[in-house]
């Protein structure tokens, strides 16, 4: 079976040359989501590392499976993975019925809502997207474990743990 180590760098080099929308290489966001995922072992950190490969690269599922990704990790990434004509509150709806997939999201929306990246965000941009990020929240956080989504946001983005204490 494949390794974390491994699926890292099989990242490491599909997400090679991208940057994301505040101009830092893509892997970097991988990485930290993966980060948040370490307290529930390496079948979510792999997931982590490759929640945005099928929607950012040529890489597919089955091409994933070949590689030696476990069947479990391609799953949720399937799971977490934008699909055509699906709007974000289907897509949200969809990860929520997966328990694993949810993890990922909320990890995936912590980092994405860090303050030091939307500080770097034009304000009309920062607004949408935080607004769009509270809203995902709103329905992944309850979908989660408290104490699982408290782990996840203590390592990614420690500036949650307010919302986290009023949303409980």
């Amino acid at each position: 079976m494949i390794s974390v180590r491994e699926v890292e760098i099989l990242a490491d080099g599909a997400h090679a040359g991208q940057i994301d929308k505040i101009g830092v290489p893509y892997i970097e966001h991988v990485r930290e989501v993966a980060a948040g995922l370490s307290p529930f072992g390496d079948e979510l950190v792999m997931a982590g590392l490759l929640h945005d490969l099928l929607e950012d690269t040529a890489w597919t599922a089955e091409r994933l499976r070949q590689r030696g990704v476990p069947d479990r990790v391609v799953e949720i990434v399937v799971a977490v993975t934008n699909q055509a004509g699906m709007t974000y509150d289907e897509k949200i709806r969809r990860i929520t019925a997966d328990p694993q997939a949810t993890l990922v999201k909320i990890a995936d929306n912590a980092h994405n809502s860090h303050p030091d990246r939307a500080a770097q965000l034009p304000a009309d941009k920062r607004d949408r997207l935080a607004a769009k990020y509270r809203s995902a929240r709103a329905e992944l956080w309850p979908a989660a474990r408290r104490g699982d989504v408290e782990a996840i946001i203590r390592i990614v983005n420690p500036s949650l743990l307010g919302e986290l204490d009023a949303h409980h």
